[in-house]
Formats: C-alpha cells, structure tokens, sequence
C-alpha cells in the first residue's frame, strides 16, 4: 500500500522586515487627508438635508420657471352643435290632426305638414260669418233709411219754403189793399201772422234738418262700426282657420314628431319641430364661477376636427342651472361643412388678454396650496416654501402677481407630500 503524503507551505514563507516610521506618518497623513476632502464633500449635503424637515425624489416632481409673457384668460368647455334656427309648431285649436310628412323629411318654407281638424272653430267661424252677413245688411238699410230721411227733410224744408214765399206775397197784397182800404185791419194783422208763421216754419223745418243729418249720420257710423268689429272678428277666425293648415316655417328636415297620425290635440299642444340646417350654433354649459366674467361679443375658437373657427359669444343665459351657465357661440366666418346635429365640439371662450406678465404653467400645486402656497427651488436643491398671489388663469398658465420672481423655478405638481414644511430637499 502506498502512502500520499502533502507538503506544507513552510518553503513558501517570507521573513518581512518592520516598515519605518518615515513611511508610516505618510500613510497617516494620505489618510487625513481623504476623510477631511470626504467630510468637504459631504458636509453641504448633510447641513442641508439637516436643515430640511422632508425630502423628495426630483423624478416625483414637476419643475416650471417663471417666466414673462403674455396671458390669454379663457374658458375651455364641451360645446353641442344645435341649430340657430329650429322652430317649433304648436297646435293653434283643438281637433284631430292629420300628418303629411315623416320625421327626416326634407322640407321647403310654406310647405303644408300637418291639416287640424277643428269643428268648434269651423262652427264658429260660419257663425261669425252669419252675424257678419246680417250686419252688413243693416247698414245698407241704415244707409238707405238716412238717404230716405234727408230726403223727407228737404221736402219739408222745400214746402215750408213755398209756404213762407206765399205768405210773403199775401202780406204784400194785403198791404197794397189796406192802403186803400181795401180790407179791413183785421185781414192786414192776419196775414202778417201768417206770413210770420211761415216763416218760423221754415226756420223749424231747416233746424229739424239739420239735426236728423247728424243724428243719421250718427247712426249710419254706429252701423259701419259694428260691421267693421264684425269683419275683424271674422278675419281673425280665418287665420286661425288657415293656421289648422300647418306650414313649414324655414327650409329644413322635420325633427321629431310629437303626436300621431289622427291623434286629437289639444291647443297650443306642441306638434313637431323643423330644423335649419343651413346655420348651426354652439351650445356650451360654462362653469358658474366664470359667470361673471362672461359678457357677449367675446371672442371664441371652435375645434372642429384639428381646425380651428373663430366665433362670438351671443347669448349668455340669466339663469343658472346645475352650477352651470348656458351659452350659444356663433360662426364668426363661413360655418364649417359637415356638422350634425348635437355633434360634441371643443369650445374655447377668451374672456381677457393680459401682455407682459409674470406667468407659471397650470399644475396641481394650484389645488394643493389653495393658490396661495408655492415651493422655489434654489440651487442647493432645497424647495423653500413661500406665500403667492395668483390673478388671472387660463387653460395652460396663470398669472403671478406676488411672491415669485422672473427666472425662479417653482414645484408646479402637488405639494401635498411637502406636508406644509418650510423647505423641502430634492434628492436627485
């Protein structure tokens, strides 16, 4: 049997002299020497993270500086596609109404719709008719009875007249012949009273005239009157007779139909609409805060598709509804081709224009510190937190008024990890 034997590594040890206290204080001193650099570098950090109550990764952090430049205050809202014009027809009687067209049908202004059957003012309107008939026959016979009485009156006048010439001519004869006494004076006096009898008969006669002209000319008015309040009532029954016949008010398509086919219908009940399609508008509901700052003739921009159309607020509703303010935008140029009804639009509406002004990018710094709080970054990395003034704001920037400087760059992401502390160190 064979037997392994393994050599030690006595042969390899090396006898090492003791280094010299020359090279060991080099050691030493190389040695100070690179804690003190460390310690240099270091120190900066340490005080500042010593000095900061939080710290915060950078890449966690949105980063702005403040800049100068011009401010548009607008609003960006979703706005509807509706049409300018949209009429809608109401039933002008009760009665049975009879459709002539289909929802979508394309029609022309005048275009008959939709026949009301209405008995009631039909019936009425014959009757009106009647009493209009009956009027007007009266005031021809009125007509001819004034006709008839002045020319009794001046029949009267015309005898009294003769009557007043003979008596004159009997009173001449009478004193012809008392001058030679001829007649008695009894027979003179008598014809001086008959001549002054005649005389005050005329005069009558001409007055009584006179006063029945009047009075038939009173009557016959009356008479004319009451035809004409006749003849008004009568043509306002016809309209409204010619209403049951419902017309197309613009040119357009039928929108939807609210009653059907052979359904009665109350008055003033609404029947269908008509849509213009040839002007649309854009209805946008605006958050009540912007309310007061709304005003018409502001400008406006329409995203429609990736272009834009320049517009003008028209309408501002006085009511608020649900925290919200209806608004119509109108087409300040040529309208777009290819827009349908109730179609979602981007509607943005300049309010006011600001030049030369301090300005930041909107971000959530403005939600977490209440507008009023904002964070600087100096160039120790350290956030120190100070009191701001915000003015106006637009989509994409606000305007600074106080506490922020030119060239500052500023934490524009939440803040709320900050939790409130007077500086912050960002850690890259």
């Amino acid at each position: 049997m064979y037997t392994l034997k393994i050599a030690d590594t006595s042969a390899q040890d090396v006898v090492l002299k003791a280094a010299s206290g020359k090279r060991k204080s080099i050691f030493i001193t190389a040695g100070i020497v690179v804690v003190v650099m460390a310690v240099w570098v270091v120190l900066p950090s340490v005080q500042r993270w010593a000095g900061s109550s939080t710290s915060v990764p950078r890449e966690r952090l949105r980063l702005a500086t403040v800049t100068r430049s011009d401010l548009v205050r607008d609003v960006s809202v979703q706005g509807r596609v509706v049409a300018a014009v949209s009429p809608s027809l109401f039933a002008s009687a009760a009665g049975t109404i009879s459709l002539l067209v289909e929802a979508g049908a394309a029609v022309e202004e005048g275009q008959p719709l939709a026949i009301i059957d209405s008995p009631d003012l039909q019936n009425q309107l014959q009757q009106e008719q009647a009493t209009l008939d009956r009027l007007s026959v009266e005031f021809d016979r009125q007509r001819i009875e004034t006709k008839q009485k002045a020319l009794d009156n001046h029949k009267n006048i015309d005898l009294t007249k003769v009557t007043l010439i003979a008596a004159e001519r009997e009173r001449r004869r009478a004193e012809s012949g008392y001058k030679i006494e001829a007649i008695s004076e009894i027979d003179y006096e008598k014809t001086k009273d008959d001549l002054e009898t005649a005389r005050l008969a005329h005069e009558h006669a001409v007055a009584d005239a006179t006063l029945d002209d009047e009075r038939l000319v009173f009557e016959l008015k009356t008479r004319e009157l009451q035809v004409s309040r006749q003849s008004m009532l009568v043509q306002d029954l016809l309209r409204q007779v010619d209403e049951l016949n419902m017309r197309s008010p613009v040119n357009g398509i039928v929108g939807n139909l609210m009653v059907d086919q052979k359904a009665a219908v109350s008055r003033n009940q609404i029947v269908m609409a008509v849509v213009d399609l040839t002007a649309f508008e854009i209805e946008a509901q605006v958050p009540e805060s912007y309310a007061d700052d709304l005003g018409l003739g502001m400008q406006a921009e329409v995203l429609v598709g990736n272009q834009k159309h320049p517009g003008v607020l028209v309408s501002v509703s006085p009511e608020i509804i649900q925290n919200q303010v209806t608004t119509r935008v109108r087409f300040a140029e040529e309208m777009p081709s290819g827009l349908r009804q109730n179609q979602r639009l981007t509607t943005r509406i300049l309010m006011e224009e600001k030049n030369d002004v301090l300005t930041l990018p909107r971000g959530q710094f403005l939600d977490s510190g209440g507008s009023r709080i904002a964070y600087v970054l100096d160039d120790d990395n350290v956030a120190h937190r100070r009191s701001i003034g915000i003015g106006a704001r637009s989509l994409a920037a606000v305007e600074v008024v106080e506490g922020l400087t030119e060239g500052e760059l500023v934490v524009i992401s939440s803040i709320d990890q900050f939790r409130s502390a007077d500086t912050v160190l960002v850690t890259n």
